[in-house]
């Protein structure tokens, strides 16, 4: 049987635009459309009529089952299944599916985080059909992608809050545009999340309890080669992971996920895989798809592929680059300068609107990205600093400066580059170079925000960017709407915001320290470290005024955000914690126990010939092991102390402080003193595979 093309193969498991258009009436079909693309009501004799077509061409691809493919706040996806069949009066059945099973789910929302939104006995829960994510076809199962809500009405989920947040800044961008005489249906945010991995070898994987349990090692001493030479970055992708990468791409593009780019990333074992833009919700859909199916066919391949942002101490982690963009149901890109940027006032607006709501955001903007996994990764010299800061180049920031100084911009010209062999072409230089230092960058006609965890769903940062900039474009259209003269006040409005928010401007290195002192002490910019400084921030009252105002969240939504993210750190790093002690107690110590046994049995040997034997070797490792043994003793029991102490904490709040300030840091100087003694214990008496194993066993 010939095999498909990749342009016959990508969507063919997806209810895609062309299967609706082939298989629906005209009417039905245009209906759809406007629901989808003006957020008109949906007529349920439409969803009927959908029902029908999506049932057919689900069983001719061989569905038996369908679900509500739902994201709840667990930070993976959930699915019902329910068969297509019904009984007949001859005893068969038939293959069913109604309009109301499309439209409406009741999963048991019980058990789902709700932050105190419901008690436990209020287990009623609904999903409903989101049409602007096509449906598609997993395991034989047809999966209708959903919302997810309480009996009461309130979100819990994180498709709700991210669509309620496209509708804010589409509302809001549409009054703009408006102003410039320019009528669009909507606009809409686009995003490109690039996904990073690691790969290690299965069998390696299932010999490491912390892997199993935590996703990260939390035990580990350094191979003799890591990184240093930078020869995995970019390097020749070895058979095996072509083999992954290559069955990877054929199960994405069957899903319609438009799988681009891979690569070796720059730690032994990782990678990358960046797919092309697409509306926000849809690119959320389908990263959550993305992060399932690698981790599915890396089994496949023998292999288990890590999403945690930082699975080896030492080493690189790993991050998921979420570049953002708007743009009109016509096609303009909103944040596209245009050859002539200072120019371009509806460019400079919107970029405006961007730079005040990561200023005024950047708060909500770091904690949408805080987890306990990415607090270990966040400021180390691989992604950014804690601290929020926005990057233009030299080009937009000698724009800015010149609108502020009211001062003519002389413009760049420009540059050639020239690589002195006649054979190469000739092409030019970029107006600025990448700053990847930066949380917050400019590349061109989009912004990447750097700080989110690979692990994450990119619906938390969007929702929070998306209302952020919907809310400076509200004061705009606000202002702007009441002048008399537009011109005058939109300039003086640029000016004023460039003056307002420069302080959030940085082209420079966001590692050095000094970058961190002139950010705090003398631009008054935010440095929350970690999950648990950081969180509580969703509540503080200008964040909640905003949040409420754009209707992304409820009040009581917010409060339950706020305890389910705490509630998630403290318990993942209590799940951490617990698997070093059992660890240490069940494997290290007795392993430590077991090789100084047999050194001191050699010394005993070795003076029981000869009294001038030194056993210098022997001696000195003894003394060392024997310390590190003790300490580590003394530092597990430590560190249970702490975890024990965790159990009487009734206020979330002052959980998280106590995981940041006491478990924590024992966990660390814990595994400080295991991983010393892995160095000095023969590797055969080592009870888990080592750090060389994991990181080089694939190649």
């Amino acid at each position: 049987m010939k095999e498909l093309g990749v342009p016959e193969l990508f969507g063919s498991l997806v209810f895609d635009d062309r299967v609706m258009r082939a298989r629906l009436s005209a009417e039905v079909y245009d209906s759809l459309k406007k629901t989808i693309d003006e957020n008109e009501k949906l007529n349920l004799d439409v969803a009927q009529a959908v029902a029908s077509a999506m049932r057919d061409w689900a069983v001719e691809h061989g569905a038996t089952h369908f679900t509500h493919w739902f994201q709840p706040l667990t930070g993976v996806t959930a699915e019902k299944h329910d068969s297509f069949i019904a009984p007949s009066p001859d005893g068969g059945v038939i293959m069913e599916f109604s309009g109301k099973e499309l439209i409406k789910g009741e999963p048991d929302a019980s058990s789902f985080p709700s932050g105190g939104l419901r008690a436990t006995f209020e287990a009623r829960g609904y999903t409903a059909w989101d049409p602007t994510s096509y449906a598609f076809i997993k395991d034989h199962t047809l999966c209708i992608p959903t919302a997810f809500c309480s009996y009461s009405g309130d979100a819990l989920d994180k498709k709700t809050p991210l669509l309620r947040s496209m509708q804010a800044l589409n509302r809001q961008a549409k009054r703009i545009l408006k102003l410039f005489g320019k009528e669009v249906k909507y606009v809409r945010t686009s995003v490109g999340p690039e996904q990073e991995y690691f790969l290690i070898d299965e069998e390696m994987y299932n010999k490491r309890p912390d892997l199993v349990y935590t996703g990260r090692t939390l035990f580990g001493a350094m191979p003799p080669k890591g990184q240093e030479l930078d020869d995995h970055y970019f390097g020749v992708i070895k058979p095996r992971v072509t083999a992954f990468m290559e069955d990877l791409n054929s199960e994405l593009w069957k899903l319609g996920i438009l799988a681009k780019t891979e690569h070796n990333e720059v730690a032994p074992a990782q990678h990358e895989l960046a797919p092309i833009f697409s509306t926000t919700n849809v690119a959320t859909d389908n990263n959550q798809l993305m992060m399932e199916i690698m981790q599915k066919v890396a089994r496949r391949h023998g292999m288990v592929c890590l999403l945690h942002e930082k699975p080896f101490a030492g080493v690189n982690g790993s991050g998921k680059h979420n570049n953002w963009s708007m743009a009109t149901d016509t096609g303009v890109n909103l944040l596209s300068p245009g050859e002539t940027p200072y120019e371009n006032a509806q460019f400079l607006l919107f970029l405006c609107a961007v730079i005040q709501a990561v200023d005024d955001s950047q708060d909500l903007l770091r904690l949408s990205v805080a987890t306990a996994g990415n607090d270990h990764r966040l400021g180390a010299n691989e992604a950014p600093p804690a601290i929020i800061s926005v990057f233009l180049g030299d080009e937009l920031t000698a724009v800015l400066e010149a609108i502020k100084t009211d001062t003519p911009y002389q413009g760049t010209e420009k540059v050639i580059m020239k690589l002195g062999v006649h054979s190469l072409p000739r092409f030019s230089r970029d107006n600025t170079d990448r700053n990847r230092t930066s949380p917050f960058a400019f590349t061109g006609n989009k912004f990447e925000f750097r700080s989110l965890g690979s692990s994450n769903s990119i619906a938390c940062c969007n929702i929070m960017l998306n209302a952020a900039v919907a809310e400076s474009l509200r004061q705009y259209a606000d202002k702007l709407e009441q002048a008399e003269d537009f011109e005058t006040t939109l300039h003086d409005l640029i000016k004023e915001i460039v003056k307002k928010h420069e302080r959030i401007l940085f082209n420079g290195n966001g590692y050095g320290k000094e970058w961190v002192k002139e950010a705090t002490e003398v631009r008054g910019l935010s440095n929350l470290k970690t999950t648990a400084d950081a969180m509580p921030h969703l509540l503080d009252q200008k964040n909640m005024d905003m949040l409420i105002a754009q209707k992304v969240f409820t009040e009581t939504e917010l409060h339950s955000r706020c305890e389910i993210m705490l509630e998630n750190y403290c318990k993942s790093v209590n799940i951490e914690g617990h698997t070093m002690v059992d660890m240490v107690r069940k494997n290290y110590l007795p392993a430590i126990d077991g090789y100084l046994g047999s050194l001191a049995k050699t010394v005993s040997l070795m003076r029981s010939v000869s009294e001038n034997v030194k056993c210098t070797y022997e001696v000195t490792a003894i003394e060392r092991l024997s310390g590190l043994s003790d300490s580590i003793l003394e530092k597990v029991g430590a560190l249970e102390k702490a975890l024990e102490a965790l159990k009487s904490c009734d206020d979330i709040l002052k959980t998280s402080e106590a995981v940041r300030d006491e478990v924590l840091p024992k966990m660390e100087t814990l595994r400080k003193d295991v991983d010393e003694a892995e160095i000095l214990t023969k590797e055969e008496c080592w009870p888990f595979p080592s750090y060389g194993k994991l990181l080089f066993s694939v190649y």
